[in-house]
């Protein structure tokens, strides 16, 4: 049985931080355990929220604003039509 924990070998996921045993002759994986999770503090996840409601916020106000440019420019060019309309009457 030592034997065999000689052959597998350890890995760290460099993205979840998970740990991979594996086994390089059978070439798979023998066990995985998941990365203990940090606990952040109740101040931490606040935080975290009130830039996500802000990030939200902005990027709300610039998409309103994008909308009220596209009607500025449609009413532009509906009136433009209109224009010509009454011209060649």
């Amino acid at each position: 049985m030592s034997n065999d924990r000689e052959k597998t070998f350890e890995v760290t996921c460099p993205c979840c931080q998970a740990t991979l045993w594996v086994d390089p002759s059978a070439r798979s994986v023998i066990k995985s355990e998941k990365a203990a999770r940090k606990k952040e503090s109740l101040d931490d996840l606040l935080l975290k929220e009130k830039k996500k409601k802000e990030a939200f916020e902005s990027k709300f106000e610039a998409t309103a604003e994008i909308e009220k440019q596209k009607r500025q420019k449609a009413k532009e060019k509906f009136e433009k039509a209109f224009d010509k309309l009454d011209e060649t009457d």
